[in-house]
């Protein structure tokens, strides 16, 4: 009985070894940050305008909308987030309420995404709708409060945001939402901007992305074949105009397509 209780034991960590070695890499991948909080500040800083050109984005292009201050966060492949950020000095130079919605955006974005094929919160907008195949959806992982709101408002989006390490959760279905992709092709984890119209965080994170060089999308629902916000209402994974200035703005950079033309 010993005997064969010596071989069993055996059997397990020999087996355990064999597989150690296909998790590990994972494991690792998983809990690594895509990119620090010094590269993602100045991603965003550069993606977003200023109409003054006193605070930030000195020299950026509109993204349309309303050209506010804007938060970004990061999540990790298994959805912790790693790194916040916002442009403006103060505050409430950009929306409060903006920061974990950017927390949700990302958690969604790296949710429902594979590292075969990309989907950015723009292409969840009607297919949660009522009566729609994925009617629920949004209620579904639940943003964790105390994850989300705990920690003194000073260190928001800073390198020791409070929300840093933690899996904040939260489905969001609106543009500003995007899975993040190296150049091997990998998913290494999301991007979330909030802060402006959901078209205009749209345009924002698909800078973002591009200035992190994590854009390298292997395949979407638009039908440029990436996860492009869709402004044609007739498909499935349509978003809504905003102010009618981001979808010019979306078209221009290759961050989605048009409206049929009537």
């Amino acid at each position: 009985m010993k005997k064969l209780s010596s071989l069993i034991l055996i059997s397990f960590f020999a087996t355990g070894c064999a597989t150690a070695p296909n998790s590990i890499p994972d494991l690792a991948l998983a809990n690594d940050c895509a990119t620090s909080f010094a590269t993602l500040s100045s991603a965003l800083s550069k993606s977003v305008f200023s109409k003054d050109g006193s605070s930030h984005g000195k020299g950026a292009a509109t993204n349309g909308g309303l050209d506010f201050d804007m938060w970004a966060t990061v999540v990790t492949r298994d959805g912790r987030v790693c790194e916040v950020t916002k442009t403006g000095n103060q505050i409430n130079d950009q929306w409060l309420g903006s920061r974990v919605i950017s927390a949700q955006k990302a958690n969604t974005a790296i949710a429902f995404s594979t590292p075969k094929f990309a989907l950015s919160t723009a292409n969840l907008y009607t297919v949660v709708q009522p009566g729609k195949s994925l009617f629920g959806l949004q209620e579904s992982n639940p943003v964790d409060t105390a994850a989300a709101y705990g920690g003194e408002h000073g260190l928001f989006g800073t390198e020791t945001d409070p929300m840093n390490g933690k899996r904040v959760g939260g489905v969001n279905v609106f543009g500003g939402g995007l899975p993040l992709y190296n150049k091997a092709g990998e998913l290494v984890g999301a991007l979330g901007v909030s802060g402006d119209t959901s078209c205009a965080d749209h345009n924002v994170a698909w800078r973002v992305r591009a200035a992190l060089g994590l854009d390298h999308v292997p395949a979407g629902v638009n039908t440029n074949k990436n996860d492009g916000i869709i402004y044609d209402a007739s498909n499935t994974f349509a978003h809504p105009s905003c102010l009618a200035t981001e979808h010019n703005v979306a078209v221009t950079i290759g961050a989605g397509t048009p409206a049929p033309v009537k």
